[in-house]
C-alpha cells in the first residue's frame, strides 16, 4: 500500500511542486489550501506525513501542528517557512514539528525530508530497537540506572529521537552527554547513517572552517587535494558538537548559516552544496551566561538550543552508583579475560557518599585504579583511594614577581587537575577559564 501525504499551502504553484515531487517518489498526495480544508481531510483519511505552510489564510501552521500533535501524534509534520524566517522554523520545531523546509523549496531537501519522515511513521520503532540491541550487558551503549532522574532522561531521549530539531545537551563534565547524543541518533530514523562527534575545543582556530566544511585543492598551502569536512561526513546522519562554547565567534556565524540554510561551502569553492545533517551540541558551560558575556552569539544559541536535554549529575542519583560500578567492572573483566571482582559493602557506601565532581567518568577512573590496587577478588574501601592527595605548597619566599606568579598559577592548575582526576575540561571549569586557555597555560608552565 502506497504511503499518503497531506500538502497544506495556499499557493497553487507550491502545492503543485510538492505534489509532483512526492508523486514521483511513489506517494499518494492530497492537497489543501487552508487550515479548515486540512482538518476536513484529516478527518476522512489517514496520512503518513504532512507538509504545511506556516502562513495560511485562515490560521497558521503552528495551529495545525498543535491539532495534529493532539489527535495524530505519530504522524510527522514538517513546516514550510519563508526564506530567512529562522524564528518561525525554531518556533515550529519547539512546538513539535518533525523538520522544516525554507522557501524556495529545494527538491533534493524535500525528498530527503520525506524519506526520513516515512521511516519514522512506518518503522514502528526500528531505530529504538537497534539502539537497544546495540547496548550490551555492560552498558557501553546505553544509560544505566533506575533512579528517577535517569528514567526521566531516557524517556526524554526517546521523545527527542522522533524529531529532527537541533538539541543542546547540557550538564557537568563526565555525565554522559556524548552517550546521550549517540542514543538519540541510534533511536532516530538516521540510525543507519553516520554519527560524527567533534570536540570543538581541540581544533586549532585557523583550521576550524576547513575541518567543518572541507576544502578544494589549492585553497591554501598544503591543500593538495579536495576533502570534505565534518558536515559532509555526517550527511544523512548526526553531527555532535561537543564543547561548542569553545568555537571562535567568526566560526559561530558560519555555523549558524550552515544550520539554517542546510548548505555549506568548502574553503576555496564558489558554490554551496546541500547537506542533510541533524546537529546536537553540548557543553559543560552555561551557554546563556556565555551569551551575556559576549563570547557566544545569541542567534546561534537560540538555533542550537531549540530543545534542551539536561543530563543529571552522578551525585543526583547515588542509588545508581552500585549498578554503574558493577557494569564497569563487568565490562573491564570481560576485556581482560578475568573473573568479575566484587565491591565490599564498605566500598559501595564510600562510593555512594562521594560527591564525584567528575561524574561517571571519574567513577570509572576510580574503579580503574582500584582494580590495579586490589590484591584479591574483592575491592575494598581502601583500594578506592577516594580522598584526593593534598598538594604541598612550594616555598615561594624571595622569588621575583614573575616567578612568584607563575608558581602560584602552576599550583592552582595542579590542584584543579588533582581534584578532577586529571580531567582537563572539568579542571578548566573549576578554574573559570576555557579549555583552550588551560591547554596554553599548561604548555607554558611545563605541566604534563
Amino acid at each position: 500500500m502506497k504511503a499518503r501525504a497531506l500538502i497544506v499551502d495556499d499557493e497553487a504553484d507550491i502545492r503543485e511542486l510538492l505534489s509532483i515531487t512526492l508523486t514521483r517518489m511513489g506517494l499518494v498526495t492530497d492537497a489543501a489550501d487552508s487550515e479548515f480544508e486540512a482538518r476536513r481531510l484529516l478527518q476522512k483519511q489517514q496520512y503518513d506525513v504532512c507538509l504545511t505552510d506556516m502562513r495560511l489564510p485562515d490560521g497558521d501552521g503552528l495551529a495545525l501542528l498543535e491539532h495534529t500533535s493532539r489527535f495524530w501524534p505519530r504522524m510527522p509534520v514538517a513546516v514550510i517557512t519563508a526564506y530567512g524566517s529562522a524564528e518561525n522554523a525554531v518556533a515550529a520545531l519547539k512546538a513539535g514539528a518533525f523538520d522544516y523546509l525554507a522557501k524556495p523549496v529545494q527538491v533534493n531537501q524535500l525528498r530527503a525530508l520525506v524519506k526520513s519522515a516515512l521511516k519514522l511513521s512506518g518503522d514502528g520503532g526500528v531505530g529504538a530497537e537497534a539502539a537497544d540491541a546495540a547496548g550490551g550487558a555492560a552498558g557501553t551503549h546505553t544509560l544505566l540506572g533506575e533512579s528517577v532522574p535517569m528514567r526521566q532522561t531516557r524517556a526524554m531521549i526517546d521523545r527527542l529521537a522522533r524529531s529532527q530539531a537541533p538539541i543542546h545537551v547540557s550538564g557537568e563534565s563526565g555525565c554522559g552527554k556524548e552517550l546521550a547524543a549517540k542514543l538519540i541518533h541510534q533511536k532516530s530514523v538516521r540510525h543507519e547513517r553516520p554519527f560524527v562527534p567533534v570536540n570543538c575545543g581541540a581544533i586549532p582556530e585557523n583550521l576550524v572552517e576547513s575541518e567543518f566544511f572541507g576544502y578544494r585543492k589549492g585553497a591554501f598551502t598544503g591543500a593538495d587535494g579536495e576533502r570534505g569536512g565534518f558536515f559532509q561526513a555526517a550527511d544523512g546522519g548526526t553531527l555532535f558538537l561537543d564543547e561548542v562554547a569553545e568555537l571562535p565567534l567568526l566560526m559561530q556565524v558560519k555555523l549558524l548559516r550552515a544550520i539554517q540554510e542546510k548548505r555549506v561551502r568548502k574553503v576555496g569553492a564558489t558554490q554551496e552544496e546541500a547537506v542533510d545533517v541533524r546537529v546536537i551540541s553540548a557543553t559543560h558551560k552555561d551557554l546563556s551566561e556565555e551569551v551575556k558575556a559576549g563570547r557566544f552569539r545569541q542567534d546561534l544559541f537560540y538555533r542550537l538550543n531549540v530543545i534542551e536535554l539536561q543530563m543529571p549529575s552522578l551525585r543526583d542519583m547515588p542509588e545508581d552508583i552500585g549498578m554503574l560500578a558493577h557494569a564497569f567492572l563487568e565490562r573491564r573483566a570481560a576485556q581482560d579475560g578475568m573473573p568479575v571482582p566484587s565491591l565490599s559493602a564498605a566500598a559501595v557506601r564510600a562510593l555512594e557518599d562521594y560527591p564525584f565532581p567528575g561524574n561517571v567518568r571519574e567513577l570509572e577512573n576510580v574503579l580503574e585504579r582500584a582494580l590495579a590496587l586490589c590484591a584479591g577478588s574483592e575491592i575494598s574501601r581502601d583500594d578506592l583511594q577516594l580522598k584526593p592527595a593534598a598538594v604541598e605548597a612550594p616555598d615561594i619566599r624571595g622569588l621575583p614577581l614573575e616567578d612568584y606568579l607563575a608558581t602560584i598559577e602552576k599550583q592552582a592548575i595542579v590542584e584543579a587537575l588533582e581534584k578532577t582526576r586529571y580531567n582537563r575540561t572539568a579542571a578548566a571549569k573549576m578554574l573559570g577559564i576555557s579549555f583552550r586557555q588551560l591547554r596554553y597555560r599548561m604548555e607554558r608552565l611545563g605541566i604534563e
